[in-house]
């Protein structure tokens, strides 16, 4: 059974640091694609990051060069380590992962996670 369970958010001032935790378990980082999300007051979901099964990494052009995702496989973990933050990064963030199995979309979601940048 596939579980994502997100940590590490909370409130910090511009300019400064968080890292989320994504908790994934029955997940096989070969062959998913995992995303960080995430969902600004107001506005649609939108993809912040993500690391595919071949350790390609994608980042919104918001977010490139001040955030970094990344994968430990032996704590089944991926983080978001996000620098110079900004107060259009506050957000909730979403865990997500993605695999096809024969042209098949299998996607889990975790709970969320809220992150304010203010001063």
């Amino acid at each position: 059974q596939v579980r994502l369970v997100e940590s590490g958010g909370g409130v910090v001032q511009p300019g400064g640091s968080l890292t989320l935790s994504c908790a994934a378990s029955g997940i096989d980082f070969s062959v998913f694609e995992m995303t960080w999300y995430r969902q600004p007051p107001g506005k649609r979901r939108e993809l912040a990051a993500s690391i595919t099964k071949a350790a390609t990494r994608n980042y919104a052009d918001s977010v490139r060069g001040r955030f970094t995702i990344s994968i430990d496989v032996a704590k089944n973990t991926v983080y978001l380590q996000m620098n110079s933050l900004k107060p259009e990064d506050t957000a909730v963030y979403y865990c997500n992962a993605l695999k096809w199995d024969w042209g098949r979309r299998n996607e889990y979601w975790g709970q969320g996670t809220q992150v304010t940048v203010s001063s």
